[in-house]
């Protein structure tokens, strides 16, 4: 599955609906974030997904790790949020 790219621009109520959408289809959702900026709107999407499963009865749990990625022939470290639905 490709990683769900959030950028320091991204609107986080839309990330949020992506996020919830791929999680209802797979199950899991994986996000990656590269700054703190990014990271800060990767974050706001996870907390709005919450609110948005929640009347459901469903909540949801990130675990955080980091990746080596290329972006322009450059070696950069990014955040890979990987997202479930919270087991009952």
């Amino acid at each position: 599955m490709d990683s769900l790219k959030v950028s320091s621009r991204s609107n986080p109520n839309l990330v949020a609906g992506a996020l919830v959408a791929v999680i209802r289809e797979k199950g899991y959702a994986e996000m990656q974030a590269v700054g703190t900026g990014a990271l800060n709107q990767a974050v706001k999407a996870i907390a709005i997904a919450r609110g948005f499963v929640a009347p459901s009865g469903q909540d949801l749990y990130c675990s955080p790790a980091f990746a080596d990625i290329e972006i322009g022939r450059q070696e950069r470290t990014a955040l890979k949020l990987f997202v479930e639905k919270k087991k009952k």
